[in-house]
């Protein structure tokens, strides 16, 4: 199964690949743009997919509402393997690869990053998200981690800071290397974190 998306190439050969994943009712041109902001010296592929469901009130999703924490499971169950299935044709491995997503899309990046059973990314990046509880899609919280970097804003009307709190507390007390920050906005993407996450990507 495909997804639709858009790729900005490396300059180079690519070392490794950047998944950037949008939030509720956006589209792949969304977080296109940072991926020069993450990755400015082009070491990697960037890609940023669609999702594949349309909902109101329009826009792509990865998943229908249902409540904070807790993805719908019925239609989560319809997009998570088909997501998990384009990742891994991108022909890079789980180490050479960067995982990150906002809102919406950081829950996917969380799911993605932390599966069970599945290989570790090279990096997790989850702005202004929650770590999902969907039935029958368990996370693994023991270590190895991979390094993990979560940024929230303390006004944020859609997802309150204290879910971006919770997952650094569960993920500080797992053992998880954790880049952790909190910006005095609301639901949007801090530019100065973006800045400090592009030093901060290990690959």
């Amino acid at each position: 199964m495909t997804l639709t998306y858009l790729e900005r190439p490396a300059r180079g050969e690519a070392e490794g690949v950047l998944v950037l994943l949008h939030g509720r009712g956006a589209d792949e041109r969304d977080l296109y743009p940072l991926l020069d902001v993450l990755d400015p010296e082009r070491r990697l592929l960037g890609v940023t997919p669609r999702g594949p469901l349309s909902l109101p009130p329009g826009g792509a999703h990865w998943y229908a509402l249902y409540r904070l924490g807790f993805p719908d499971p019925a239609t989560f169950s319809e997009t998570f393997p088909r997501l998990v299935e384009w990742v891994d044709g991108l022909g890079f491995p789980a180490e050479r690869t960067v995982i990150g997503g906002f809102s919406q899309g950081g829950v996917m990046a969380y799911a993605l990053g932390l599966a069970a059973g599945r290989p570790r990314p090279a990096a997790l990046v989850a702005l202004s998200s929650f770590i999902p509880t969907v039935p029958g899609y368990d996370l693994d919280f023991e270590s190895p981690f991979p390094p993990i970097a979560i940024g929230h804003g303390t006004y944020d009307e859609v997802i309150g800071v204290e879910w971006g709190r919770a997952a650094r507390d569960r993920l500080t007390e797992a053992g998880a290397d954790l880049l952790y920050r909190e910006t005095p906005m609301g639901h949007s993407i801090d530019p100065a974190f973006l800045g400090e996450l592009a030093r901060w990507l290990p690959l």
